[in-house]
């Protein structure tokens, strides 16, 4: 598995621009089986490998916001600024590691229809709010049907991660994989490395894997929040199935 390639900046200019603020990663342990079952053929299941431990499988929910959205000809003063809420787990494509999204929430009509028609990703529209009552922060989404209600607080800056890492395993990766119309895709994009810190999450209410089709436990195993990165946004790659 080659994790350090896809972190590299791909030559051309990027489709688009964006700033991602304020991420929040909630991560379960999930039964690989019924993964499998959701998951493309054509793609691998990408498990977690921790010394003294079979290989784990991971679903997360990453409440984040967008900011400066903009394709490459759009208008610095035009660009628009919305929250979002990814449902994902990890995948690879003969040997490149990447995200596979089973939703993505967003509270603006104009990105959920922009990024269905142009990157054929399951996106929903959402009513979704994010404040910080009594210092922590808590962050909601209401598709109708499917809905989260977080509470957190940001702890200690944790070390930077090396690929060996839990942290790196979750946060740090590149590609994205969809399809359309039967034909396998992949998106990249390009940042710096996230600052991570550990977060205690004081209250979670969520449904959001369960309309994925996603059975977990109890509270998230790992908890890991950044404040941020800028974002370059390259436009989907056919891929061979094979």
């Amino acid at each position: 598995m080659d994790r350090i390639t896809p972190t590299r900046r791909p030559d051309g200019r990027p489709a688009g621009t964006q700033r991602w603020r304020n991420l929040l990663f909630l991560h379960w342990a999930v039964d690989p089986e019924e993964l499998r079952g959701l998951v493309p053929a054509s793609l691998e299941l990408d498990p977690l490998e921790v010394e003294g431990r079979g290989p784990e499988f991971y679903v997360g929910v990453v409440p984040f916001r967008m900011h400066q959205i903009r394709p490459s000809w759009w208008p610095h003063a035009w660009a628009f600024n919305f929250l979002e809420c990814n449902v994902r787990t990890y995948v690879h494509h003969q040997g490149e590691p990447g995200v596979y999204f089973f939703s993505l929430d967003a509270n603006s009509r104009l990105a959920v229809m922009a990024a269905r028609l142009g990157w054929s990703l399951p996106y929903y529209y959402a009513r979704m709010s994010e404040d910080m009552p009594d210092g922590a922060i808590r962050y909601r989404v209401d598709r109708g049907g499917a809905s989260l209600d977080v509470r957190y607080r940001v702890d200690s800056r944790l070390p930077e991660s090396g690929p060996e890492t839990e942290e790196f395993f979750f946060l740090e990766r590149y590609l994205l994989f969809t399809e359309r119309r039967g034909q396998l895709l992949r998106g990249q994009v390009y940042h710096t490395p996230y600052p991570a810190y550990s977060a205690e999450v004081l209250h979670v209410d969520e449904s959001l894997l369960a309309a994925a089709g996603v059975s977990v436990e109890g509270a998230p195993a790992y908890v890991h929040y950044s404040p941020g990165v800028d974002v370059e946004v390259f436009s989907l790659a056919r891929l061979d199935r094979a």
